[in-house]
């Protein structure tokens, strides 16, 4: 009875794909009321085939129609019938979660204040959000969320698990959390409104070289960074330490106005679609900031719009990077609302640097490699919980770095 049944939808997925209705519903759902379908089972089929639809005209890679329908079939749902892309950052979103998702990029929402993705399977903390709960709850990068709430989550959505976490400001929460180290611990967590700051830390170190530390990128971006660098300025800054380390990206246009901030010309980023049919996006007419020496700092949890930025500082010849190997996000999501308020979040294209060099999966690798001791606090967190004004260069190797390769006469000279 189950093969019949798996038999007949892939009869009438099929029909309805011939018959060419996977936009006008119309005959299909003529087509299928006479075979039995449910007014529930009609709208999955409806999702699904509108999903189908444009994974197959829109997705980076071409993929098989009918290899979906087939897993579609297997699965049974719609992100069940994506597996077969193994592509964790195309997924479907239920329209609640699609509302969620909404308030990402510039909203203020209850939550706890960090930064997930799927690594290796696994729902991993890429950042917190400085100065919030889950920062001053001891959340850190490349932590591994196992349980909310009490509910696994091995095979929850990014955007499920997202959802789960955020809520009503007041509420409390509960992760079961894996450490870096393999120790597994319970943290309780009480949400409390989340407005996302850029900016977290701006500082003058040795009396010249300024320090700008930017922990996200969104519509506030520009804007702090912009009054940020205006004001060491007026304080005598001549070089310039940017801090992109733990900074997990976020919007495309706030990286492409931050690094427009500091090249005149030029590719910032190039955009590979399907085909490798690639859109360069060039520098543009916009307020600059002087030329001055410059040393972008990264780590294994900057990624995204993080690496789109260093790497077009780099390539344009106007920073020395200094870390450890980026994190290696170079996808481009395209989020698609569908006709019963969910949404289906695409990866159309693929990131390269300035210079043509790919991201995804690789990273970007520093000019200078400084990395830090294995199962240590990275510094620039402890810095911020322990003074709101200044840094403390004695406990951050990789700032020491920078700053000696910024007093050196010769990157002065070239400044």
């Amino acid at each position: 009875m189950r093969k019949q049944r798996k038999a007949l939808l892939l009869l009438i997925i099929i029909a309805v794909l011939t018959a060419g209705a996977v936009l006008a519903t119309g005959t299909s759902n003529l087509f299928l009321s006479k075979v039995g379908a449910s007014d529930s089972k009609l709208s999955d089929l409806r999702t699904a085939l509108e999903v189908a639809a444009l994974i197959k005209t829109q997705y980076v890679d071409p993929v098989s129609l009918s290899d979906l329908i087939r897993s579609y079939v297997a699965e049974g749902t719609v992100n069940g019938m994506l597996k077969i892309l193994d592509d964790p950052y195309t997924r479907y979103l239920e329209p609640y979660a699609y509302k969620q998702m909404q308030v990402d990029t510039s909203g203020i929402y209850g939550g706890i204040g960090i930064m997930v993705g799927i690594r290796d399977d696994s729902l991993t903390i890429v950042a917190p959000i400085e100065n919030t709960p889950g920062f001053y709850a001891g959340l850190r990068g490349g932590d591994i969320i196992e349980v909310i709430d009490g509910k696994p989550a091995k095979n929850m959505s990014l955007d499920e698990a997202v959802s789960y976490m955020r809520g009503e400001p007041g509420a409390e929460v509960n992760l079961g959390i894996r450490k870096q180290n393999g120790t597994f611990q319970e943290v309780s967590i009480v949400r409390e409104v989340i407005e996302v700051q850029s900016v977290t830390k701006q500082v003058l170190l040795d009396d010249d070289i300024g320090y700008v530390r930017l922990s996200n990128f969104s519509e506030r971006s520009y804007q702090e960074l912009a009054e940020a660098l205006e004001s060491l300025e007026k304080q005598g800054m001549e070089a310039l330490v940017f801090d992109l380390r733990g900074n997990p990206g976020g919007l495309l246009t706030a990286a492409i106005d931050v690094a427009n901030r500091f090249i005149e010309k030029g590719p910032l980023l190039h955009v590979v679609g399907r085909n490798n049919v690639t859109q360069t996006v060039e520098a543009f007419t916009q307020d600059k900031t002087k030329h001055y020496p410059m040393v972008v700092m990264v780590d294994g949890f900057s990624a995204s719009a993080s690496e789109i930025v260093s790497g077009a500082l780099k390539d344009a010849g106007l920073a020395t990077l200094i870390g450890s190997q980026t994190f290696g996000k170079g996808l481009v999501q395209t989020v698609i609302p569908l006709k019963d308020g969910s949404a289906v979040s695409l990866t159309t294209a693929r990131y390269q640097t300035a210079g043509g060099h790919d991201i995804h999966a690789v990273g970007i690798e520093p000019d200078v490699i400084v990395e830090l001791p294995e199962d240590e606090e990275p510094p620039y967190y402890t810095s911020d919980v322990e003074s709101s004004s200044g840094i403390d260069v004695s406990k951050d190797i990789q700032l020491q770095a920078a700053l000696e390769l910024l007093k050196r006469p010769k990157l002065r000279k070239a400044g």
